[in-house]
């Protein structure tokens, strides 16, 4: 026998992650230059999100999150970690969002009165321009004080970022007026100038443009508030996610109820859960039934029956009945954590177009810098006064800020998820988008993603006897049996209506014999039948065969030397796979059914719910080679799974899906998670991912296309400065309202 020595360890081997909270980023270069200065650390793989403003770094043994944190103040940031107990802290976010919104009315006040006498000529009374400054001045020192201060802070750096761009031209602005006024003919008594929203060729210092500065402040000022109160709403799922919990549960303990935090359940803790309550973890109910709400988790508007030996969900809502629950997983193991973990994965992501508009964003400010001084040169050789160059090059400066850059794809993604969230969907990142496009091919699993995956009682037909008596006597006999075929005849009859049974024997591969109410009764194959000399009718041969020839399970009862009875067993079809199938056809999707299971029942489950398409007989293996198959073909594959057995054939597919009622490893082998065990929400996912993916190529085509747009025309004398930072703060604001859209996504299921 040969021994394998255990792998070294090598020290660039991935050992974890970490999620850190940055704070004082203000644009998309901001997030880009954080991202590229933990990526130059050695082992370090870190992905700064700007819109959800986290970074997620995996890092190898070699790194501290000291390091990390240190890395990310050396930028001129600040770095924490979270600590996931703790709850979130919305009094800061309001406190912040309150302190900029104070901001924001200040200046408004201050620069409407400025920009007004600008703007109309006979209000332009004596001095008017010093009044101007007078009130313009808090404005562009005060109220544009976290634009200079970031600027500052950047510079210290040797580096640049949109607050560059707004300090730089809100100061120039400034600055030119108070020259003008002080050293030109600005502030003389009865100066007046005109306003237009493009630019005019002035006499060097005899205008000013403290309606620019005070107006591209408040303008600014006005975006970056909508824009932190929309991000604040399209998180608002995932935060709703996170508190859904209960907070407080009844734990039995020695008999007595005792009201404890949620928090310290442990697994095998018995609580209670009354009429109207949550669940407050995952568990088993050990007492009691009930009908449990599931909505708020898989967005299924029936409540779920429970009793006995059922799982249930925490945050769940109990409807009606008392129950007692067994804890089998707390904390960050429940559904609810793990949900919202996914989401909030998913939300750290780019999608590869995204990751384009980063870099831009990155060389994007000292272009933009560079553009404003060769506007400003190519003015003044031109011809042009001093005045109409430094209009345009601070027009240039203005107009050119990427913040709708960096936030078309992770706004849109955070609606996107979150709304997803809330409809049972699981998105694992945007790259997933990308696939959902394209995909042409649904590979759907039979047994528990189409069907139920439980055998039931479809059929009764009797011969001498009736369908309930018949009914009744194979139930009783079979409730001593625990094959699946046999609880499901258990099952077609209620308990109490069970005939006494005594002397049961089971037959291998056969069935059961016993003495139901005093006659032998034999519930099984044919071959038991005949075995004991009991006769088949011909009527219930033909039924036998029909039963066979669809696909179905057959068993026979008999007593009394005959055969009384055709029992049909089969694995239903789930009632709304007809119209999930219907769907994805209205998608573009073609389906395929493909399972293990024999070709007949295959074929009639296809038949059922309006599938062509059937590969049978497969093997896991199989699967995967089906999938393939598909691929070489030129289809591009989803495929919808639950088993063990699919999870090889999930992964090879270009787009996942698993069923959330399905096993861990189908679900850790998908791109998406249907919560719910109803196979519409598919078409749900599929509709709901390219809508989203829409709304991001949709607001990067915008972003890109304002800028293209707009710079030339501010670099040709066209916008006024102050017009040109009304435009940059609309088109962030435009950005992120378009992803907000996708909030009003509707489920197909009425």
């Amino acid at each position: 026998m040969t021994t394998t020595p255990a792998p070294t360890q090598h020290p660039t081997d991935r050992q974890g992650d970490v999620e850190l909270a940055i704070t004082g980023m203000t644009c998309a270069s901001c997030a880009n230059r954080i991202e590229r200065k933990l990526n130059k650390l050695d082992g370090v793989d870190a992905t700064v999100n700007y819109a959800t403003e986290k970074a997620h770094v995996v890092f190898t043994s070699a790194i501290s999150t000291d390091l990390l944190l240190d890395t990310v103040a050396k930028a001129g940031y600040a770095a924490t970690v979270p600590d996931p107990a703790a709850d979130h802290d919305e009094a800061a976010a309001h406190a912040e969002l309150d302190a900029l919104r104070r901001r924001l009315v200040v200046s408004a006040m201050l620069a409407v009165p400025v920009i007004a006498l600008a703007m109309v000529p006979p209000w332009q009374f004596d001095r008017w321009a010093w009044v101007s400054l007078v009130l313009a001045t808090p404005v562009v020192v005060w109220g544009a004080w976290p634009f200079h201060r970031a600027a500052a802070i950047n510079l210290r750096h040797g580096t640049t970022t949109m607050d560059t761009l707004v300090s730089v031209g809100v100061s120039a602005a400034y600055l030119w007026s108070v020259v003008a006024l002080v050293f030109g003919e600005a502030g003389m008594p009865g100066m007046t100038h005109e306003f237009s929203l493009a630019l005019q060729r002035g006499d060097g210092l005899s205008d000013v443009y403290l309606e620019v500065a005070a107006g591209v402040t408040t303008f600014l000022l006005a975006g970056r508030w909508f824009e932190k109160r929309s991000k604040r709403r399209a998180g608002a799922a995932l935060e709703a996610l996170l508190t859904m919990g209960a907070k407080e549960v009844a734990v039995l303990r020695d008999g007595v109820e005792t009201p404890v935090p949620a928090e310290q359940l442990r697994v095998d803790d018995v609580f209670v859960v009354r009429p109207g309550e949550k669940v407050a973890t995952d568990g088993e109910v050990v007492e009691g039934a009930s009908a449990v709400d599931v909505s708020m988790l898989t967005g299924e508007p029936v409540p779920v029956d429970v009793g006995p030996g059922d799982t249930v969900t925490g945050a769940t809502v109990n409807t009606s009945g008392r129950l007692v629950v067994r804890a089998t997983r707390v904390g960050a193991d429940t559904q609810l954590a793990q949900m919202a973990r996914l989401v909030e994965q998913a939300q750290q992501g780019k999608a590869q177009v995204q990751r384009l508009a980063d870099r831009v964003s990155g060389i994007f400010v000292p272009v933009v810098i560079v553009l404003s001084l060769l506007t400003l040169a190519g003015w003044l050789l031109s011809g042009a006064t001093t005045t109409t160059a430094f209009a345009a090059a601070v027009a240039v400066l203005i107009i050119a800020c990427p913040c709708a850059l960096g936030l078309a794809t992770p706004t849109a993604l955070m609606v996107g998820t979150g709304r997803g969230a809330q409809l049972g969907i699981l998105i694992r990142g945007p790259e997933i988008l990308e696939s959902t496009r394209r995909v042409d091919t649904i590979v759907l699993d039979k047994t528990g993603t189409v069907t139920t995956g439980r055998m039931s009682l479809v059929d009764v037909v009797a011969h001498g006897a009736t369908d309930d008596e018949v009914r009744r006597v194979a139930a009783a006999l079979e409730h001593g049996s625990e094959h699946p075929i046999a609880r499901a005849v258990a099952e077609a009859a209620p308990r109490a209506e069970h005939p006494e049974v005594s002397g049961f024997a089971n037959r291998e591969g056969l069935g059961v014999v016993g003495d139901v109410a005093g006659r032998r009764t034999l519930v099984g194959r044919p071959a038991l039948l005949e075995a004991e000399g009991l006769v088949v009718p011909t009527e219930l041969a033909e039924a036998l065969d029909a039963a066979q020839a669809q696909g179905r399970t057959p068993v026979l009862v008999g007593w009394d030397g005959a055969a009384r009875g055709v029992l049909v067993v089969s694995d239903t079809v789930k009632p709304t796979s007809a119209a999930a199938v219907a769907r994805l056809r209205e998608l573009g999707l073609e389906p395929v059914l493909l399972t293990g299971d024999h070709e007949r029942a295959a074929r009639a489950v296809a038949a059922e719910v309006g599938i062509t398409t059937v590969v049978a007989d497969v093997l896991p293996a199989g699967k995967v080679d089906e999938v393939r198959r598909l691929q070489e073909s030129g289809r591009v594959v989803a495929m919808v799974g639950d088993g063990v057995n699919d999870a090889p054939a999930l992964a090879q597919a270009d787009l996942g899906i698993a069923m959330g009622t399905g096993t861990d490893v189908a679900i850790e082998a998908a791109d998406l998670t249907l919560v719910s065990g109803d196979l519409r929400v598919a078409g749900d996912a599929v509709a709901l991912s390219r809508r989203t993916l829409s709304t991001i190529r949709g607001n990067l085509f915008w972003a890109f296309a304002y800028n293209v747009a707009a710079l030339p025309l501010a670099a040709l004398g066209l916008l006024s400065p102050m017009i040109a930072g009304l435009a940059m703060a609309l088109s962030s604001v435009f950005v992120v309202s378009n992803s907000l859209r996708l909030r009003r996504f509707r489920s197909s299921i009425a």
